[in-house]
């Protein structure tokens, strides 16, 4: 097979590495035609020699387009172009606008959106907003771990240190648990999945707070649960309600937030608190509270958990909104005699647990600046919250409550207007908006929409938001 010469493009001298650049000329070729699907590449010396580069540097280019998929290495043989799967349509794997806003509308929209589409309707922060420098330091301080730490398997329990720095953490806000009351899990998801797992059978009644967090009616109906709800108020959910529907219903779990509540901010008041306790204690009800925005509080709040002592309440968080939502690590806190039938559950379900996100999220969190980072974020927010706040009300969107802290406003639109319509409108100006909807299990949340102040701050989402009430409404 006769090659022809390939030049070393002046990439080089732009600043981008010898091993990008082999690996740009085959691409180029490849997408050029003149190296068709399964056609042989020049050999590894020939390259090099033709680019001036040594063997090692082609080696590696070559390795790596492997690992891409773009080419294949054949033992004894070579390296070969591979057999290239159609190219799709942009169209094809764009946001769908007819898409019903059902509990996995916000997410898809939010995750699809990248990194540079707005998007205050998701439940994260900006990148820009978290602690790069920190958590590029537990990198660094995570490669020169020892091998065990990077390559082998880890206690199902997960990391002892990291375990005990929770359990300092949650003492903190008054709940009590040692360390062997822990279990790690991949993420706050995880944990109530692995829960359910654990406690529930598929049609089993589970209650959720209306309006709640959207991820748990997916989650739920994943575990073929039936989903019963209870309407949430600015303390916590409505207690007589609450009452009947346990008393009609009987479920075997409820999953709530009792801190900065998802999507409205309410806090539990200790009242309410006390009155779930003493229904659940009477109807064998377990509750698991997901106390994901902890962080967030300037005023730690009630926690069930915290009146409970972990009796029948299964305490669960993770580290995704104030630290990183790649570094994906959760807990799960819960009484002593259920953590050996979870550690096998999570055996079966994942086997040995990760190290690398535990032993970063660890670093972090043992760095001083994350106690600094932290405050420095509630600030943000705190400032945001009130901009925010004072922008909608200029639009006639208000919010249901003002809430302490975190990062939602909870709102109503203006009378007639369907939140799935202004989101829909929305959308196909690229900003990613939250119906009410879709947190929903009523359906009686039409007119509410959840915003993340956090995303707000480009002027662009208040024209983009504007124009899509006004398109709402011409069609009421």
């Amino acid at each position: 097979m006769v090659h022809r010469a390939v030049r070393m493009s002046d990439d080089i001298s732009a600043g981008i590495t010898r091993v990008a650049a082999v690996m740009t000329t085959v691409k180029q070729r490849i997408a050029g035609r003149s190296l068709t699907p399964g056609a042989k590449l020049p050999s590894v010396r020939a390259l090099a020699a033709t680019m001036k580069l040594s063997t090692s540097t082609v080696v590696e280019a070559y390795e790596r387009l492997v690992a891409e998929g773009a080419i294949l290495s054949r033992p004894g043989s070579g390296f070969y172009v591979a057999n290239q799967a159609a190219p799709f349509a942009l169209s094809e794997v764009g946001p769908r606008l007819d898409r019903q806003v059902d509990p996995f509308w916000v997410s898809r929209q939010s995750l699809e959106a990248g990194d540079s589409g707005l998007k205050p309707g998701c439940g994260w922060l900006p990148p820009s907003w978290l602690p790069e420098d920190g958590v590029r330091r537990g990198l660094r301080a995570l490669s020169r771990a020892d091998a065990p730490v990077l390559l082998a398997y880890g206690s199902p329990l997960g990391l002892p240190p990291l375990r005990q720095l929770i359990a300092r953490r949650m003492a903190d806000k008054g709940i009590g648990a040692s360390p062997d009351q822990i279990i790690l899990t991949e993420s706050g998801i995880q944990a109530i999945d692995l829960l359910c797992r654990f406690l529930i059978e598929p049609g089993d009644t589970v209650m959720v707070d209306d309006p709640c967090y959207f991820n748990f009616h997916a989650l739920l109906r994943a575990h073929r649960a039936k989903i019963v709800s209870v309407p949430y108020t600015h303390s916590g959910p409505d207690i007589e309600a609450f009452a009947r529907v346990v008393a009609e219903h009987r479920p075997r779990l409820y999953v709530t937030n009792s801190a900065l509540h998802n999507p409205t901010g309410a806090i539990l008041s200790p009242v309410t608190a006390h009155r779930v306790l003493k229904i659940a204690d009477q109807y064998d009800l377990t509750i698991i509270e997901d106390d994901i925005f902890a962080d967030f509080e300037h005023t730690t709040a009630p926690r069930l958990a915290a009146f409970d002592g972990l009796d029948r309440v299964i305490h669960i968080g993770s580290f995704s909104k104030t630290l990183s939502a790649s570094a994906r690590c959760g807990f799960i806190a819960a009484r002593p005699e259920w953590i050996g039938g979870l550690t096998d559950l999570k055996i079966a379900t994942s086997f040995g647990g990760g190290r690398h996100a535990a032993q970063l999220v660890l670093s972090v969190l043992s760095d001083g600046s994350y106690r600094k980072h932290v405050e420095t974020l509630r600030g943000r927010l705190s400032k945001a919250m009130f901009e925010v706040s004072a922008k909608l009300k200029s639009m006639g969107i208000v919010p249901w409550l003002e809430p302490t802290a975190g990062m939602f406003l909870w709102c109503r639109l203006p009378d007639g207007i369907d939140a799935a319509d202004v989101a829909r409108a929305a959308l196909e100006k690229d900003v990613v908006l939250a119906p009410g909807n879709a947190f929903s299990l009523s359906q009686t949340a039409t007119e509410f929409m959840r915003f993340n102040v956090s995303q707000m701050l480009d002027p662009t989402v208040f024209a983009v938001l504007g124009e899509a009430l006004d398109a709402a409404s011409a069609k009421t």
